[in-house]
């Protein structure tokens, strides 16, 4: 009895040993280039590229219900779910648009454009172009949640309406951490403004 409990043991330490690795590693993920222009109280004013992203169609703007499925679909594209079977590297963000036709992506790595990259083997999912578009940002920390994503979002169009920058569009949630880690996440929301 005594060694099943260690062997017990044993593998749950293994475990989170490994989670806390692959937490640490997985900030070496590629993330998108972007210029901050300013920044105001907690708000980051951040000049985003075009970028080529994976979408897919989320059937509403609820991070709860939805976002596991969201991110399921556009993994299978990067996985391999494509008309070459091709792997592509994972990138961060995963971006959530949060408005009536949510909507969620991957952005693709720098290296393709959007000619280079294989068609999906799903119909759910498109590759498009992301114009370039400044965006104010408010970051925070742990997991992330409907109710979570709301407060921060509050709070950011508190900041904007209190410097009267104008905003264009739905808000999105923007999430840098696989599932599976546990330490250093990192989550924002955003919106894009109109600078004069």
């Amino acid at each position: 009895m005594n060694k099943v409990i260690w062997v017990s043991l044993s593998i749950v330490v293994i475990l989170v040993i490994s989670f806390i690795v692959v937490s640490f590693t997985s900030k070496n993920i590629e993330t998108p280039d972007y210029k901050v222009i300013k920044t105001i109280d907690e708000v980051e004013l951040r000049l985003y590229p075009n970028m080529i992203v994976a979408k897919t169609s989320l059937a509403d703007k609820s991070f709860d219900n939805h976002g596991s499925n969201g991110f399921r679909t556009i993994a299978g594209y990067i996985f391999g779910g494509n008309e070459k079977n091709q792997k592509i590297a994972m990138t961060a963000p995963v971006v959530m648009n949060m408005g009536d036709s949510a909507t969620m992506y991957f952005v693709m790595p720098k290296q393709y454009k959007k000619e280079d990259l294989p068609n999906p083997s799903s119909k759910n999912v498109q590759i498009v172009e992301e114009s370039s578009k400044t965006l104010a940002v408010i970051t925070y920390g742990g997991f992330s949640s409907d109710q979570k994503i709301e407060k921060h979002r509050k709070q950011l169009e508190a900041i904007l309406r209190k410097n009267n920058i104008k905003t264009r569009g739905s808000y999105l949630y923007m999430g840098y951490n696989a599932p599976w880690d546990v330490i250093n996440r990192k989550n924002e929301v955003a919106i894009e403004v109109l600078l004069d």
